[in-house]
This record gives C-alpha cells, sequence and structure tokens, in this order.
C-alpha cells in the first residue's frame, strides 16, 4: 500500500508546466510541521515536494500561492535522472491525487506565513463552546432559508 496525505503550506508559488503533449504539470513544495518540538521548544516541519497532473494541477497554478493551507492525498514516487555532472540523481516526491485548498484566499493574506497556526486547518479558532460546534443556537433551523438565495461572500468560498 502507497498512500499519503499531508497537510502543509506552500513555501512558494506553484511550478506550472506542460508537457510536449499539451499535458499540464505542477510542482510544489509543501511545509508539513511535525507533531513533536525540538530541544529549544520549536516545532520543526519537513519540505515535501510534491507533483499534481492535469486539471488539478492548473487549480493548484490559479488558486494557491506561497502560504497556502493545503492537504494533499497521493503516493510517494521515486524516480532518478542523470545529472549535468554525469552523476545519477534520485528524486523523491509525492504525487498528488487530490490536492483540498483549507483556506479562502484571503485568509493566507491576512496572517504572516510565520504566525498561523494549523491547530483547526482552517485558519479559524476553535468554537468557545465545545458541545455545540455547529456554529448554530440550539433553535436555530439551518434549512429555514430553503428555496431562497444564499449569502455567501467570495472569501467564504475555496475556489
Amino acid at each position: 500500500m502507497n498512500r499519503v496525505i499531508l497537510i502543509g503550506r506552500l513555501t512558494k508559488d506553484p511550478d506550472l508546466r506542460y508537457t510536449p503533449n499539451g499535458v499540464a504539470v505542477a510542482t510544489f513544495t509543501l511545509a508539513v510541521n511535525r507533531t513533536f518540538t525540538n530541544q529549544q521548544g520549536e516545532r520543526d516541519a519537513d519540505f515535501i515536494n510534491c507533483v499534481v497532473w492535469r486539471k488539478p494541477a492548473e487549480n493548484v497554478a490559479n488558486y494557491l500561492k506561497k502560504g497556502s493551507l493545503a492537504g494533499v492525498d497521493g503516493r510517494i514516487q521515486t524516480r532518478n535522472y542523470e545529472g549535468q555532472d554525469g552523476k545519477r540523481v534520485y528524486v523523491t516526491e509525492v504525487i498528488a491525487e487530490y490536492v483540498q485548498f483549507l483556506e479562502s484566499r484571503s485568509s493566507s493574506q491576512q496572517v504572516p506565513f510565520n504566525q498561523q497556526s494549523m491547530g483547526t486547518g482552517s485558519g479559524n479558532p476553535i468554537p468557545q463552546n465545545p458541545s455545540n460546534n455547529s456554529g448554530f443556537a440550539k433553535n436555530d433551523d439551518p434549512f429555514a432559508n430553503v428555496g431562497q438565495p444564499i449569502d455567501i461572500s467570495d472569501d467564504d468560498l475555496p475556489f
């Protein structure tokens, strides 16, 4: 079984290219925090190279940028090639089958990259009332305005 699931922030803007046959391929590096701290009490990160193909590659290039929080579901792949010096170069990377945008575009612009928390996965604070995480009061009917337009701002959409 070869399955990888990662959540992290892009270290730079994705690089979109096209093969000679016109197939889109985007590469990006994801900074993924480790679950433990080092001796100085700081949390280290791993920098993982990711590759995504076709339409998802174009979406990644269009909607993600340096600092964007993203989830990647894919597999690990190794490849090798001959470097300019004639030596064999080995590369291990994640081939992303799915890339999930985990915050709105404006969220990653509001807080500097090094101050953002990965605690909730969305950049939003955890609700203060743990017994009611739905965001609705007990008597609110979430389906009360069925058939009427829903007021959603562009900031709430992940695309």
